[in-house]
């Protein structure tokens, strides 16, 4: 027997063989081993940007089709195109538009995945959890913990967008997606706007308080007062060459991410500042607040770049190799999956071309 009937008969023997195990819902792993384990990250989702001023009109084109209470979120999802119909913007992560005009209440509800604020225009809005309100502005961070009540509301004139972002495909995968609509429009009124930030916000807690979740007792990060910490620091402080003046939302009570599942970062990048070559494991979503430049993403021959100014959101997968260049000062919104990475021992970078 030669050695090639000899192959297609172990062939045959071991199709049969597969074909008798898949019946007890069972497949060989050594068929399987190398797309499991893989030298580095192989991830589906691909570097992609989302123009805001294309993207606009249609946003508010969407008041016309629906209202806030009708659609309960009034939201276009931004799905990653490598991702079609999954309902996410990374393998982890969910990114989204929402609108809502004046006058509107997006309902009362509460969900098992945690989720991001950040506001991409308009004034006059106020996201409410567990009763306190947080009046909304542009380039504020707001938080809604898993499992809290909130709500949304306009009492403004005009139009107000902003970025959410959910770590619903990891609890999705996981399997605890759990969600509850009160029983009302609106949850009780609670505490006077801003109560958590005055109590929390200062480097100081009231006595015999402590903390009750593993979120930051302070659900809004007003943009005025994180914009004055980075123009402060920017005189006293050397720039990173990868990433420029970066800082990280924290909960000050614990001096921890200010999310459980979700890691928020806001960074400087000074006008004409071009960064070094950077990758880590975490997939990046980031949305400029202010500034204009570019941002080129992926390596040996398979680059993407994409001209960015405010308002835009673009998207960096995880393990894509990427550096900025700027052509105004810049200060620039990020959210990622870092935290819960590292809370594996799965988190890792890469500096450089090293």
């Amino acid at each position: 027997m030669d050695s090639n009937t000899e192959g297609n008969q172990l062939s045959a023997e071991r199709s049969e063989y597969y074909s008798q195990i898949q019946k007890h819902s069972m497949a060989p792993l050594w068929e399987n081993l190398n797309h499991l384990l893989t030298p580095e990250p192989e991830v589906k989702s691909v570097p992609h940007l989302w123009d805001y001023s294309e993207l606009r009109s249609l946003l508010l084109e969407s008041a016309d089709v629906i209202s806030a209470a009708e659609a309960e979120r009034r939201v276009l999802m931004l799905e990653n195109p490598g991702l079609p119909g999954n309902c996410s913007i990374t393998e982890s992560l969910y990114g989204g538009l929402q609108l809502i005009m004046p006058g509107e209440i997006a309902p009362a509800h509460r969900h098992s995945p945690a989720a991001l604020r950040f506001i991409i225009e308009g004034s006059g809005a106020y996201t409410s959890v567990n009763g306190e309100k947080t009046f909304m502005e542009p380039g504020d961070f707001v938080i809604t913990p898993s499992w809290t009540w909130h709500d949304h509301g306009h009492e403004g004139t005009e139009p107000v967008v902003w970025l959410d972002g959910l770590d619903i495909p990891l609890v999705r995968v996981i399997g605890s997606i759990f969600v509850e609509h009160y029983h009302e429009e609106q949850f009780p009124e609670g505490p006077p706007p801003g109560d958590s930030l005055s109590r929390f916000g200062n480097n100081m807690r009231p006595v015999g308080v402590m903390p009750e979740s593993l979120n930051s007792p302070i659900f809004s990060y007003p943009y005025n007062r994180s914009r004055e910490t980075l123009d402060k620091l920017s005189r006293t402080t050397e720039l990173d060459p990868y990433h420029g003046l970066k800082l990280e939302y924290i909960d000050p009570t614990s001096g921890g991410p200010a999310m459980p599942t979700i890691s928020t970062f806001l960074q400087l990048l000074p006008k004409g500042f071009k960064s070094e070559s950077y990758q880590s494991t975490e997939s990046l979503i980031y949305t400029p607040v202010e500034g204009a430049g570019t941002v080129t993403i992926g390596d040996r021959g398979k680059t993407k770049t994409f001209d960015w100014t405010g308002q835009d959101v673009f998207v960096v997968p995880c393990w894509y190799p990427h550096h900025f260049q700027t052509t105004e000062e810049s200060v620039v919104f990020c959210f990622s999956d870092k935290v819960v990475q590292e809370k594996l021992g799965l988190w890792r970078e890469r500096r450089g071309n090293a």
